[in-house]
């Protein structure tokens, strides 16, 4: 029996609503950017705070404006609905290799968040609570899902790949298409009840699922007591892991005694000449404080495990809480995507918005494996898949 399932009411996008997930931004006057620039983008919904016409209302106050919002792209024609459908996915560009997936629904009680915990979706990382909250309350008051988790099969990777790969060949034009802020194409394909989509389903639900995105919104299914939450089920041949930054927008010290802390904690410390990069390996992390760059080994806990030992795991204990007296939720810290360039943090901190920036190496495939399969957590924000499945494009409906 198969964890994966068709999505008993969608609504399918006819074009437009695409959207990058409310948490790819760094900057919220981004999101408002994109909402004015396009009405119908699914983030006025996923974001109603962040909408122009409601800028200066908390989240909670803004959930009517996103359900009328939601209402009003369904009643002009912006989505279809479809009945009992999974949805192939396929995104492509000049000089990639295409990424597949498979939208459907999966079953809520298989998130397993420890070693001790059954379950065949493994989320991997710590959250922020509030985060969650925000999703549930959006869950409830829209009784829609429009941004999807983004899961990786382990098991059977390799032959859903092969199999969503043929699927989309052979099934003409698509439903729908958008394409992203990095011109990659995103195209849908509508799959109704019938042998092709039960061995899909099966496919995308034999072997263990490990959360690539959207940890959030699968601990919100949780929380919110959903059955099933919508999902992409993507494979390993289709997607990369980025570099996963951090800005500080002000610091507890100032820059010189920051660094006399690290070193008094066994860091090592070398001045970076010229432009300041994120690190081409694990090891070492990179720092731009006004003026200057360096490059800070931070001293590694042999008798620890593998985890305890990340970069983004030593980041967020020996600089951040230890050095700058900072829990990783503070305000000051924004958690920036490989979306951004090394070039976009630096600019931030020399125009004087932010005083810090961290730039830390992607986080191998081969440790967010090991994590994953000793069921620890791996730190806040530290694996940045790329591509990403967009939010907008499927619309799941919750039943009441």
């Amino acid at each position: 029996m198969t964890v994966v399932h068709p999505i008993a009411r969608a609504w399918i996008t006819t074009g437009g609503t695409g959207a990058q997930n409310y948490d790819e931004f760094a900057d919220d006057a981004e999101i408002t950017a994109i909402i004015e620039a396009n009405p119908h983008s699914a983030l006025g919904i996923e974001m109603p705070h962040r909408a122009p016409e409601s800028l200066g209302k908390s989240f909670l106050d803004s959930l009517p404006d996103a359900v009328a919002r939601l209402a009003e792209a369904k009643a002009d024609g912006s989505y279809t609905p479809a009945e009992q459908v999974v949805v192939l996915y396929r995104i492509s560009a000049p000089q990639e290799e295409s990424a597949y997936g498979l939208f459907a629904l999966v079953d809520t009680d298989q998130i397993s968040t420890r070693a001790d915990e059954p379950g065949l979706v493994i989320r991997n990382e710590d959250v922020f609570i509030a985060k969650v909250r925000e999703r549930v309350a959006l869950a409830e008051a829209l009784g829609h899902l429009l941004s999807p988790v983004l899961l990786l099969q382990t098991g059977r990777g390799d032959e859903l790949h092969a199999a969503l790969a043929a699927a989309t060949d052979a099934a003409g034009a698509p439903a729908a298409t958008d394409t992203d802020q990095a011109g990659r194409t995103h195209a849908i394909w509508l799959l109704g009840p019938g042998p092709e989509q039960d061995a899909l389903t099966a496919l995308a639900g034999g072997g263990e699922l490990v959360v690539a995105d959207g940890n959030h919104r699968s601990l919100a299914a949780q929380t919110g007591g959903l059955p099933r939450f919508l999902a992409v089920v993507t494979t390993p041949g289709s997607v990369a892991i980025q570099p996963y930054n951090r800005l500080v927008s002000e610091l507890t010290t100032t820059p010189a005694e920051l660094l006399d802390r690290l070193r008094a904690a066994g860091a090592r410390i070398t001045p970076i000449e010229g432009p300041v990069e994120v690190p081409a390996t694990g090891g070492t992390v990179h720092l731009r404080l006004a003026g200057a760059g360096y490059a800070v080994t931070l001293p590694h806990d042999e008798s620890a495990a593998r985890l305890e030992n990340l970069d983004h795991a030593l980041v967020e204990r020996l600089l951040l809480r230890d050095a700058l007296g900072l829990d990783p939720g503070d305000k000051r810290i924004t958690y920036v995507g490989g979306d951004y360039p090394a070039s976009w943090l630096t600019r931030e901190v020399d125009a004087g918005r932010a005083e810090l920036a961290i730039l830390i190496a992607p986080v191998t495939v081969d440790d967010f494996v090991a994590v994953n399969l000793a069921r620890e957590k791996m730190p806040r924000k530290s694996t940045w898949f790329t591509p990403k499945a967009r939010g907008g494009l499927v619309v799941a409906e919750l039943s009441r």
